[in-house]
Protein backbone atom coordinates (compact mmCIF):
# COMPACT_ATOMS: atom_id res chain seq x y z
CA UNK A 1 0.00 0.00 0.00
CA UNK A 2 2.94 2.52 1.27
CA UNK A 3 4.79 1.48 -2.40
CA UNK A 4 1.28 2.35 -4.27
CA UNK A 5 0.68 5.79 -2.26
CA UNK A 6 4.67 6.84 -2.52
CA UNK A 7 4.38 5.98 -6.80
CA UNK A 8 1.16 7.80 -6.72
CA UNK A 9 2.36 11.10 -5.18
CA UNK A 10 5.60 11.00 -7.13
CA UNK A 11 3.44 10.87 -10.34
CA UNK A 12 1.37 14.39 -8.74
CA UNK A 13 4.78 16.14 -8.06
CA UNK A 14 6.56 15.32 -10.85
CA UNK A 15 3.17 16.81 -12.84
CA UNK A 16 2.57 19.29 -10.49
CA UNK A 17 5.68 21.21 -9.78
CA UNK A 18 8.32 19.55 -12.60
CA UNK A 19 6.48 19.36 -15.74
CA UNK A 20 4.77 22.17 -15.79
CA UNK A 21 5.87 25.18 -17.08
CA UNK A 22 4.85 28.68 -15.99
CA UNK A 23 3.56 29.30 -18.85
CA UNK A 24 1.28 26.65 -19.09
CA UNK A 25 -0.14 28.01 -15.95
CA UNK A 26 -0.51 32.07 -17.04
CA UNK A 27 -2.15 30.20 -20.02
CA UNK A 28 -4.91 28.52 -18.13
CA UNK A 29 -5.20 30.77 -15.85
CA UNK A 30 -6.67 33.34 -18.70
CA UNK A 31 -8.64 30.74 -20.83
CA UNK A 32 -9.83 28.51 -18.35
CA UNK A 33 -11.54 25.27 -19.98
CA UNK A 34 -10.90 26.48 -23.57
CA UNK A 35 -7.22 26.40 -22.62
CA UNK A 36 -5.42 23.32 -24.36
CA UNK A 37 -2.39 23.55 -21.72
CA UNK A 38 -5.34 22.46 -18.99
CA UNK A 39 -5.55 19.05 -21.12
CA UNK A 40 -1.71 18.77 -22.10
CA UNK A 41 -1.15 19.08 -17.90
CA UNK A 42 -3.83 16.27 -17.36
CA UNK A 43 -2.40 14.08 -19.85
CA UNK A 44 0.93 14.16 -18.37
CA UNK A 45 -0.43 13.15 -15.32
CA UNK A 46 -1.73 10.19 -17.85
CA UNK A 47 0.95 9.05 -19.02
CA UNK A 48 3.63 9.46 -16.43
CA UNK A 49 1.16 7.16 -14.09
CA UNK A 50 1.36 4.88 -16.46
CA UNK A 51 4.72 4.63 -17.11
CA UNK A 52 5.61 5.10 -13.45
CA UNK A 53 3.33 2.10 -12.57
CA UNK A 54 4.48 -0.32 -15.97
CA UNK A 55 1.08 0.23 -17.54
CA UNK A 56 -0.55 -2.81 -15.30
CA UNK A 57 -3.86 -2.90 -16.15
CA UNK A 58 -4.75 -3.76 -12.67
CA UNK A 59 -4.10 -0.01 -11.98
CA UNK A 60 -6.06 1.38 -15.39
CA UNK A 61 -9.35 2.86 -12.97
CA UNK A 62 -7.19 4.38 -10.71
CA UNK A 63 -5.37 6.18 -13.51
CA UNK A 64 -8.99 7.30 -14.40
CA UNK A 65 -10.35 8.37 -11.54
CA UNK A 66 -6.60 10.37 -10.91
CA UNK A 67 -6.89 12.12 -14.17
CA UNK A 68 -10.79 13.29 -13.79
CA UNK A 69 -10.48 13.90 -10.34
CA UNK A 70 -7.32 15.77 -11.25
CA UNK A 71 -9.14 17.75 -14.28
CA UNK A 72 -12.05 18.98 -12.15
CA UNK A 73 -10.00 19.96 -8.75
CA UNK A 74 -7.92 22.14 -11.27
CA UNK A 75 -10.60 23.13 -13.37
CA UNK A 76 -12.54 24.21 -10.45
CA UNK A 77 -9.73 26.15 -8.94
CA UNK A 78 -9.19 28.33 -12.34
CA UNK A 79 -12.77 29.75 -11.12
CA UNK A 80 -12.16 30.40 -8.07
CA UNK A 81 -8.97 32.54 -8.54
CA UNK A 82 -11.34 35.53 -8.68
CA UNK A 83 -11.18 35.43 -4.68
CA UNK A 84 -7.96 36.47 -4.96
CA UNK A 85 -6.90 34.27 -2.14
CA UNK A 86 -3.76 32.50 -4.17
CA UNK A 87 -2.50 30.91 -0.72
CA UNK A 88 -6.05 28.94 0.76
CA UNK A 89 -6.55 27.89 -3.17
CA UNK A 90 -2.90 26.44 -3.87
CA UNK A 91 -3.10 24.71 -0.07
CA UNK A 92 -6.66 23.44 -1.12
CA UNK A 93 -5.99 22.42 -4.79
CA UNK A 94 -2.54 20.18 -3.17
CA UNK A 95 -5.11 18.91 -0.42
CA UNK A 96 -7.90 17.62 -2.50
CA UNK A 97 -5.46 16.01 -4.62
CA UNK A 98 -3.54 14.32 -1.86
CA UNK A 99 -7.28 13.47 -0.32
CA UNK A 100 -7.77 11.59 -3.64
CA UNK A 101 -4.71 10.30 -3.76
CA UNK A 102 -4.75 8.48 -0.26
CA UNK A 103 -8.29 7.29 -1.16
CA UNK A 104 -7.51 5.56 -4.22
CA UNK A 105 -4.33 3.61 -2.17
CA UNK A 106 -7.40 2.68 0.57
CA UNK A 107 -9.88 1.61 -2.58
CA UNK A 108 -6.28 -0.95 -3.32
CA UNK A 109 -5.66 -1.84 -0.03
CA UNK A 110 -8.31 -1.43 2.32
CA UNK A 111 -6.92 -4.64 4.67
CA UNK A 112 -3.56 -2.16 5.10
CA UNK A 113 -5.21 0.42 6.32
CA UNK A 114 -5.44 1.28 10.20
CA UNK A 115 -6.78 4.48 11.61
CA UNK A 116 -6.61 3.27 15.28
CA UNK A 117 -3.85 5.62 15.53
CA UNK A 118 -5.98 9.05 15.35
CA UNK A 119 -7.29 8.41 18.49
CA UNK A 120 -4.06 7.26 20.43
CA UNK A 121 -3.17 9.74 22.93
CA UNK A 122 0.22 10.39 21.57
CA UNK A 123 -1.59 11.50 18.52
CA UNK A 124 -3.65 13.78 21.03
CA UNK A 125 -0.47 15.47 22.48
CA UNK A 126 0.99 15.73 19.32
CA UNK A 127 -1.98 17.84 18.00
CA UNK A 128 -1.91 19.83 21.05
CA UNK A 129 1.75 20.41 20.97
CA UNK A 130 1.19 21.97 16.93
CA UNK A 131 -1.82 23.97 18.01
CA UNK A 132 0.05 25.38 21.06
CA UNK A 133 3.50 26.34 18.68
CA UNK A 134 1.29 28.00 16.24
CA UNK A 135 -1.66 29.70 17.72
CA UNK A 136 -1.54 29.06 21.37
CA UNK A 137 1.72 30.75 22.40
CA UNK A 138 0.93 33.96 19.95
CA UNK A 139 -1.98 34.61 21.99
CA UNK A 140 -0.11 34.30 25.14
CA UNK A 141 2.97 36.75 23.90
CA UNK A 142 0.18 39.01 22.30
CA UNK A 143 -1.92 39.11 25.63
CA UNK A 144 1.81 39.64 27.32
CA UNK A 145 2.77 42.75 25.71
CA UNK A 146 -0.24 44.09 25.05
CA UNK A 147 0.32 46.24 28.21
CA UNK A 148 2.39 48.33 26.33
CA UNK A 149 0.40 50.54 23.75
CA UNK A 150 1.52 51.80 20.76
CA UNK A 151 1.07 55.48 21.91
CA UNK A 152 3.70 54.29 24.43
CA UNK A 153 6.02 52.95 22.40
CA UNK A 154 6.35 56.32 20.31
CA UNK A 155 6.76 54.09 17.36
CA UNK A 156 6.65 56.61 14.51
CA UNK A 157 3.81 56.51 11.96
CA UNK A 158 6.20 55.31 8.66
CA UNK A 159 7.70 51.81 10.88
CA UNK A 160 3.79 50.84 11.87
CA UNK A 161 2.26 51.19 8.31
CA UNK A 162 3.37 50.16 5.15
CA UNK A 163 7.11 48.90 5.49
CA UNK A 164 5.72 45.21 6.94
CA UNK A 165 3.31 42.65 5.37
CA UNK A 166 0.04 41.96 6.49
CA UNK A 167 0.51 39.66 9.46
CA UNK A 168 4.25 38.77 8.58
CA UNK A 169 4.94 38.77 12.52
CA UNK A 170 2.47 36.64 13.46
CA UNK A 171 3.85 33.49 10.43
CA UNK A 172 7.63 34.96 11.68
CA UNK A 173 6.68 34.04 15.19
CA UNK A 174 4.76 30.73 14.26
CA UNK A 175 7.59 29.17 12.30
CA UNK A 176 10.21 30.18 14.97
CA UNK A 177 8.42 28.10 17.62
CA UNK A 178 7.82 24.88 14.81
CA UNK A 179 11.63 24.90 14.20
CA UNK A 180 12.30 24.98 18.00
CA UNK A 181 9.80 22.28 18.36
CA UNK A 182 11.69 20.40 16.21
CA UNK A 183 15.37 21.27 17.02
CA UNK A 184 14.74 20.03 20.57
CA UNK A 185 12.95 17.02 19.33
CA UNK A 186 16.08 15.78 17.40
CA UNK A 187 18.37 17.27 20.35
CA UNK A 188 19.79 19.71 18.20
CA UNK A 189 19.78 22.70 20.58
CA UNK A 190 22.84 24.59 18.63
CA UNK A 191 19.95 24.95 16.49
CA UNK A 192 17.95 27.53 18.88
CA UNK A 193 20.91 29.54 18.88
CA UNK A 194 21.24 29.68 15.35
CA UNK A 195 17.65 30.61 14.86
CA UNK A 196 17.61 33.87 17.40
CA UNK A 197 20.95 34.92 15.88
CA UNK A 198 19.69 34.43 12.46
CA UNK A 199 16.61 36.90 14.08
CA UNK A 200 19.18 39.28 15.62
CA UNK A 201 20.62 40.09 12.10
CA UNK A 202 17.62 40.29 10.25
CA UNK A 203 16.43 43.05 12.79
CA UNK A 204 19.72 44.90 13.70
CA UNK A 205 18.02 47.80 11.82
CA UNK A 206 14.96 48.08 14.16
CA UNK A 207 17.66 47.27 16.94
CA UNK A 208 20.66 49.55 16.64
CA UNK A 209 18.20 53.23 16.36
CA UNK A 210 18.32 54.95 19.45
CA UNK A 211 15.37 56.59 18.55
CA UNK A 212 13.56 53.24 18.81
CA UNK A 213 15.15 51.88 22.04
CA UNK A 214 11.51 51.36 22.83
CA UNK A 215 10.64 49.51 20.14
CA UNK A 216 13.93 47.47 20.67
CA UNK A 217 12.82 46.17 24.16
CA UNK A 218 9.54 45.32 22.65
CA UNK A 219 10.67 43.42 20.33
CA UNK A 220 13.43 41.53 22.29
CA UNK A 221 10.65 41.13 25.74
CA UNK A 222 7.87 39.38 22.62
CA UNK A 223 11.16 37.04 20.57
CA UNK A 224 12.89 35.95 23.42
CA UNK A 225 8.86 35.00 25.50
CA UNK A 226 8.17 33.37 22.21
CA UNK A 227 11.11 31.30 22.34
CA UNK A 228 10.87 30.63 25.84
CA UNK A 229 7.65 29.30 25.79
CA UNK A 230 7.97 27.31 23.33
CA UNK A 231 11.09 25.86 24.78
CA UNK A 232 9.01 24.84 28.42
CA UNK A 233 5.92 23.27 25.99
CA UNK A 234 8.69 21.55 23.93
CA UNK A 235 10.26 19.80 27.29
CA UNK A 236 6.71 18.87 28.46
CA UNK A 237 5.77 17.28 25.28
CA UNK A 238 8.69 15.12 25.19
CA UNK A 239 8.06 14.38 29.48
CA UNK A 240 4.41 13.48 28.34
CA UNK A 241 4.90 11.44 25.52
CA UNK A 242 7.77 8.94 27.64
CA UNK A 243 4.39 8.64 29.83
CA UNK A 244 1.84 7.84 27.32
Amino acid sequence: MLSFLLKMVLVHVLGDFVLQPDGWIRHKAKHKLRSNRLYAHVLVHLLLFLLVFGFKPTYYWAALVMVVTHFVIDAAKLYLNRLDQPVLLFVGDQLLHFLVLVGLAYWYYPDEWSFAWLGSDRFVLALIAVLLMTYGISIMVKNFLSRWSQRELEVPKSSRKGTSLASAGLYIGMLERLFIFGFILLNQWSGIGFLLAAKSIFRFGDLTRGRDRKLTEYILIGTLLSFGLAMLATLVFKWLWVLV
